[in-house]
């Protein structure tokens, strides 16, 4: 398939790209930043990178990008500022809002536009959709929540529900993301192997993650598979408290996990961002196994061998 991937040079992107291409399909890879290590695919003509901000007007006013949209048969939408790595002042949510919500309208309005839109559009949400509770177990046919990200990602799902008849659309309400080099991995990983790893908080929040490798493997078949179609859950069969996952990581690692980090001390640091951490939301997915998907890590110890290894 020839792709056009937006938001995909970050934490995903990096093993989603070079599996794409493994299998064979024509990338375009759309960024504000310029990617590395991919030197070889972009000599042999397997990906072609255009910088632009895809949250911008006048980006889809480019003949690149309006060839490389004209001439896809399949569209990956991952765009997004990150959500719990900075502190949540006004400016900083009009830009979570903005990297979403109008890269998306845009890119749908552009697709609108064409005489034969792509073929399919796997478009990112989060489980954020869902809100918080330690007692709720969320499925997709679960309603959304009433916080600031449930409102968020709702938006964000109706954007990309606009797609032109005839364009099938896979939304990914994506979970907690594993794998080594980064997301919130890569940020525990240093204090834990030093020794002073502990749960964040109270402990008893759920943390709903899947294996960045699934993850790739299920965007890879929301692009390919005809029979998918609609909201899937980006998240493992088995979600964990973060006083299991705290547990987990130190066994893997051979340190001990039990200094805490206080909530007040992550809410000094992200404000009301840090809600996002302490809170958490218990999420499933009740269409996986009936759409035949298979989990490489479907269990918390397996995927954090993995990553840690």
């Amino acid at each position: 398939m020839r792709l056009l991937l937006l938001g995909c040079t970050g934490f995903v992107g990096k093993e989603l790209v070079p599996q794409l291409i493994q299998s064979g399909h024509q990338l375009t890879l759309v960024s504000r930043r310029l990617p590395r290590g991919y030197d070889a695919e972009r000599s042999d003509g397997r990906l072609t990178w255009l910088q632009l901000d895809p949250a911008q007007a006048a980006s889809w006013q480019d003949s690149s990008l309006q060839g490389a949209l004209s001439d896809a048969d399949g569209v990956v939408n991952l765009a997004g500022e990150p959500i719990a790595e900075q502190r949540w002042t006004a400016a900083h949510l009009k830009i979570l809002e903005n990297s979403r919500l109008e890269t998306t309208r845009l890119l749908v309005e552009a697709m609108a536009d064409l005489k034969t839109p792509p073929q399919v559009l796997v478009n990112a949400s989060a489980i954020g959709f869902y809100g918080t509770s330690r007692e709720a177990c969320f499925q997709e046919s679960s309603a959304a929540g009433s916080d600031f990200l449930a409102s968020l990602c709702e938006r964000w799902e109706s954007a990309a529900a606009a797609v032109p008849t005839g364009t099938r659309l896979v939304t990914v309400r994506i979970g907690i993301v594993i794998a080594a080099g980064g997301g919130a991995l890569g940020k525990m990983l240093p204090v834990f192997r030093a020794g002073f790893g502990g749960p964040i908080g109270s402990g008893q929040q759920w943390m709903s993650w899947i294996h960045r490798s699934d993850l790739c493997a299920l965007i890879q078949r929301g692009l390919e598979d005809p029979t998918w179609t609609g909201v899937v859950n980006g998240v493992a069969p088995q979600p964990v408290s973060m006083n299991e996952f705290a547990r987990e990581l130190g066994r893997s690692l051979g340190r001990p996990s039990l200094l805490p980090v206080p909530g007040p001390v992550l809410q000094v640091l992200l404000g009301d961002g840090a809600k996002v951490v302490l809170e958490g939301q218990q999420v499933q997915s009740e269409r996986l196994d009936s759409l035949g998907f298979s989990f490489r890590y479907p269990d918390l110890s397996s995927a954090l061998a993995a990553a840690t290894s």
